[in-house]
């Protein structure tokens, strides 16, 4: 199976956001290379917001572009086999922290929102992973800072689709 193919599959599957779920599908009837950077009508990108439930923090990046603590991700890549697969390498090689795992049912949130120019629109499919016990970060080529941040500390440093995300993946604990 293509990476398409298991895009629109996942797409499909999700049961929340119908609305903004069916513009994701309708972008990839669009536009066969919809999930590739190339692709300047926009793409889908691929997230995960780092999660240690037993002491209830997550894990966040400040974003070297965009000077903005968020969740892990990005762009997908031809060797990702699956949106789940390109959130945890994305997760993984943003924080650094190796044994990562993906919080099982599938997506957590959908997320459309603008980036600069030549491309403009992200729609991110955003899932959440649990950091190992005891779990060391550190610092990509793509931050400028990692840090763990308290459930009751995220809203006073992200923006509002962090805080989504983080309820949303709290709700699925």
């Amino acid at each position: 199976m293509s990476l398409y193919d298991d895009a629109v599959l996942v797409l499909k599957g999700y049961e929340d956001q119908p609305e903004l779920r069916q513009v994701y599908l309708d972008h990839l009837a669009a536009h066969p290379d919809g999930l590739w950077k190339s692709c300047s009508d926009g793409h889908i990108t691929a997230s995960a917001l780092v999660v240690d439930p037993a002491r209830g923090r997550v894990l966040l990046t400040l974003h070297r572009k965009l000077r903005m603590w968020l969740q892990m991700g990005g762009h997908c890549e031809p060797g990702d086999a699956t949106l789940a697969a390109a959130a945890l390498r994305e997760a993984t090689e943003e924080s650094g922290v190796p044994g990562l795992t993906l919080l099982p049912g599938g997506p957590v949130r959908l997320d459309r929102h603008p980036i600069p120019a030549p491309c403009n629109w992200h729609l991110d499919v955003q899932y959440a992973v649990l950091a190992p016990p005891d779990a060391e970060h550190a610092i990509s080529d793509e931050s400028l800072d990692v840090r763990w941040f308290g459930y009751d500390e995220v809203a006073d440093v992200a923006d509002e689709s962090v805080v989504r995300l983080l309820r949303a993946s709290r709700e699925r604990l």
